[in-house]
C-alpha cells in the first residue's frame, strides 16, 4: 500500500512521544513527514531512519503545510 505522505508539525497529548535524531523523547516536532493510515499516523522525524508509528488517540494536533 502506498502512503499519502504529507509536511508539517505534529503535537502529542501529553505522556505520548516521539524519538528525534538525538535519541531524545519529544512531544512536539516541525519539519515532519506523516502519514494517517485507520487509526494511526505514521511519522518521519528528520534525521531518524524509518517511520514511527503513534495511535491516533495519542495525536493533541497535526499541522499539515498543505
Amino acid at each position: 500500500m502506498n502512503r499519502d505522505w504529507r509536511k508539517g508539525s505534529i503535537e502529542l497529548v501529553s505522556g505520548y512521544t516521539l524519538m528525534d535524531a538525538e535519541s531524545r523523547p519529544v512531544g512536539r516536532a516541525d519539519g515532519i513527514d506523516f502519514a494517517i493510515e485507520g487509526g494511526f499516523v505514521h511519522v518521519r522525524l528528520p534525521g531518524v531512519p524509518g517511520s514511527q508509528l503513534v495511535s491516533a488517540p495519542a495525536v493533541r494536533l497535526i499541522t499539515s503545510e498543505s
